[in-house]
């Protein structure tokens, strides 16, 4: 990138405002975990109780001044407050720059307050680059498209996870449920009520970990990845299918089959088993594990009847939080 000229330069920090703010949210996936890596459709859901802002502010460097980017964290109870930029944030701040055309010696200070518990899955590092982008936006009033902040949340996300997949980059901003796939995301229909109960077993999640097993597995036996790949993209088209035809038991039916496939790849634990037999048990209509797996969270789909008993058992079962998420249908759609 060529520096902006003195000239461009003061003009772009008379634009900028002495404080953007952006926000996101988390996500959690419904189907398709994994899968979606290797180009199988993937069913995300916004968490907007869990929500991140992002506060960012500028000033001039002074000369032998070192380091473009100062970061602090707040937030999450399980997330330790930090004061150092990390890896994915100097090359979102970067890629912002390059895009943007923002000077090189102006250093960038960003404040996170995220309420997403990092490590179960539910896009906490996502949410934070998606938060930064839209802050950084409003800091220097540029206009980023959707396309564009997808792709700078990409750039943070690959440092995280290495290759990720996009689903989080899509979720993390959306209003409603995603389809997603090879990088495309459209809305969901909706043709059913009911609640989604994300349960917390504590245990942090090992995405990479579960990414490398999976693909371990694969390579040891002929036929694994065409085999696991052919039954996520049944079993999430039919969810797709269930969840626009207004037809819950058979939406839960396949959540549950789902955490079967994730399962048999030894991708969930001892404990999120324990929830998803107890959430079954107290009435829940599907449950599977939800996110990279190896830890993390579980997802439930009840009947609102249902709601309090499933929550109230899954606590008693060790979840350490739970959270509920509306599922209404829309206006026009089936029920």
């Amino acid at each position: 990138m060529t520096p902006p000229t003195s000239a461009q330069r003061a003009a772009h920090l008379r634009r900028a405002r002495s404080v953007g703010v952006g926000r996101a949210h988390a996500k959690a996936i419904l189907l398709g975990e994994h899968a979606v890596v290797y180009g199988a459709p993937a069913l995300a859901l916004p968490v907007p109780q869990l929500p991140v802002t992002a506060s960012a502010g500028w000033f001039e460097r002074a000369p032998g001044d070192t380091g473009d980017v100062s970061l602090t964290m707040t937030g999450s109870p399980s997330r330790p407050v930090g004061t150092q930029a990390s890896d994915w944030l100097r090359r979102l701040t970067a890629e912002f720059r390059a895009t943007t055309g923002i000077a090189d010696d102006v250093h960038l200070d960003v404040i996170l307050d995220c309420a997403v518990p990092p490590g179960r899955g539910l896009g906490s590092s996502a949410a934070c680059a998606q938060a930064v982008v839209l802050a950084l936006a409003d800091l220097f009033g540029r206009e980023v498209s959707a396309q564009e902040a997808f792709e700078l949340v990409q750039t943070a996300e690959n440092v995280t996870h290495g290759r990720a997949s996009g689903v989080d980059a899509r979720a993390v901003g959306a209003g409603g449920p995603l389809l997603f796939q090879a990088g495309h995301a459209q809305e969901l229909p909706i043709g059913c009520d009911g609640l989604f109960i994300i349960a917390d077993s504590g245990e942090v999640g090992r995405t990479k970990d579960a990414v490398a097993l999976l693909r371990e597995g694969f390579q040891r036996h002929a036929g694994a990845q065409e085999h696991f790949v052919r039954r996520a993209t049944e079993l999430t088209h039919e969810a797709r299918l269930a969840l626009a035809e207004g037809k819950p038991q058979e939406l839960g039916s396949r959540l549950t089959e789902y955490h079967e496939l994730l399962r048999a790849a030894s991708l969930s634990t001892p404990l999120i088993d324990t929830l998803v037999k107890t959430a079954l048990a107290a009435g829940s209509l599907g449950a599977k594990i939800t996110g990279g797996g190896m830890g993390g969270c579980m997802i439930a789909l009840s009947e609102s009847e249902q709601a309090g008993a499933v929550t109230r058992q899954l606590h008693e079962a060790g979840a350490v939080q739970t959270w509920v998420l509306p599922l209404k249908a829309r206006a026009g759609q089936a029920r």
